[in-house]
């Protein structure tokens, strides 16, 4: 029997584990995790409101409740927790499915100001990551700027439009809730400094901005008649050519009377962030203007945004993982088809998959290639890798060493404790966001 671990309960993880029992039936997988709770971004970084694609949690609960998958939650990995060398001991195999941990940043004055802050925290904070810092991200502001022009940045900017009734049926831990009922927010800039038919997001989510009640969306179509795909949007690719069918109706559209404006810019490149009174007041942009090789080029024109909120949405960045080699060009693990490299040589027993693997790309199903491309590898180096005798069943190892991972029987408890919660508040479903109460509630014991 081949006893392999995965590092991280995302869809990369779940994929992995799913094509390593569904192809060999001498395999046993130990799926670990950081925190108590499974499933990754697709708990943390989905929107509250995207019930279709958190439903997708279903189908990775499927894979953690298979009789030859273990999942062992709040299981740190590397610095003050199990080192990549013990765990390389305790399993024939270890794959590595850990994401992109931080964010990019966009490296101009004034980025660290108080109000300036990654869409990655913002999502985190409503998302109730239990290292997720409340800092007020939308106290004392009226005004707020996104910089970039993702699905993320359409995310962001579509929950501080909504509305409580809204939000409500979510599952948004309650002092988010409550915070952005709160908020005096009306005006939302989303700025992207290329053009509408270099636009990141999809076509379904865009759309969705406008279908926010009391939300106006304009389009400034001077700025949409600078992409020389905009006249005619016939030869790009269909995403691409929706999007500026629907941002062309925004343009459009004659003005009306809203609560609040989302405003969609494009040719503008960020560089500064303008203080007021000690935090963020404006951004300032550049104007760009296509070069003819598809990117930008500065025109030396100057625009201001107000804005007491900027959240910057330019992508997600992998960090390195202490005992693994790490690429800071590419911010990946190098690899050979997932097998980790060491110096250019394979390092035997130990795999990447996900976006620690190619870079932050793709969708969620982009996953599934990338993993059973790993497992493939794996499962050929598998006849070496079984010849190496294990010390035990790695759950009591980690026991013995101080580690009390919390296993399948504790994330049932904790999703107990949130419909308990939501039943209390009058809502559904109600995310605990504090490592105290998931630990609480993994462990049984009364809230």
């Amino acid at each position: 029997m081949l006893h392999v671990a995965v590092v991280g309960s995302g869809p990369s993880g779940c994929y992995t584990a799913q094509s390593l029992v569904q192809q060999d039936p001498d395999v046993v997988v130990d799926v670990l995790d950081r925190l108590p709770c499974p499933y990754g971004l697709v708990r943390y970084g989905v929107a509250p409101d995207h019930e279709k694609i958190k439903s997708l949690q279903n189908n990775l609960r499927t894979v953690l409740e298979h009789e030859r998958v273990r999942f062992l939650g709040g299981v740190q990995i590397g610095p003050d927790g199990v080192p990549t060398a013990r765990l390389r001991e305790l399993y024939h195999a270890v794959v590595y499915c850990v994401g992109a941990a931080t964010d990019r940043h966009l490296g101009i004055p004034g980025e660290e100001l108080p109000g300036s802050w990654s869409a990655t925290e913002f999502v985190s904070w409503y998302s109730a990551h239990p290292d997720a810092v409340d800092d007020g991200f939308v106290a004392g502001a009226r005004s707020a700027v996104v910089i970039g022009v993702g699905n993320v940045a359409v995310d962001v900017t579509r929950m501080l439009a909504r509305g409580t009734s809204e939000l409500s049926p979510t599952d948004m831990p309650q002092a988010a809730l409550t915070t952005l009922a709160a908020s005096r927010v009306t005006e939302v800039s989303m700025v992207g400094r290329r053009g509408p038919s270099q636009a990141r997001f999809t076509t379904k989510e865009l759309r969705e901005l406008g279908t926010l009640p009391d939300t106006e969306v304009s389009v400034d179509p001077q700025e949409l008649a600078l992409d020389p795909a905009y006249a005619d949007p016939s030869g790009l690719p269909a995403p691409q050519r929706r999007n500026v069918e629907v941002l062309r109706g925004w343009a459009e559209s004659p003005a009306r009377n809203a609560g609040h404006r989302i405003r969609l810019r494009f040719f503008l490149r960020p560089v500064e962030l303008l203080a007021d009174a000690g935090r963020v007041g404006a951004v300032r942009f550049e104007r760009t203007a296509p070069d003819g090789r598809g990117g930008v080029t500065g025109t030396g024109r100057w625009e201001d945004i107000e804005a007491q909120l900027v959240l910057r949405s330019v992508g997600y960045r992998g960090v390195p993982l202490e005992g693994l080699p790490f690429d800071p060009k590419t911010a990946t693990v190098p690899h050979l088809a997932g097998r980790v490299l060491r110096e250019g040589l394979v390092a035997p027993g130990e795999y990447v998959a996900g976006w620690i693997k190619r870079g932050p790309t793709g969708v969620i199903g982009t996953n599934r290639p990338c993993a059973k491309e790993t497992v493939t590898s794996l499962l050929e180096d598998a006849a070496v890798l079984a010849g190496r005798e294990l010390p035990g069943d790695p759950l009591a190892a980690l026991r013995a060493e101080g580690v009390e991972p919390v296993e399948w029987s504790g994330w049932q408890s904790i999703e107990r404790a949130e419909a308990a919660l939501g039943a209390s508040l009058g809502r559904g479903v109600v995310k605990l966001p504090d490592w105290e109460s998931l630990l609480t509630a993994a462990h049984g014991d009364t809230l």
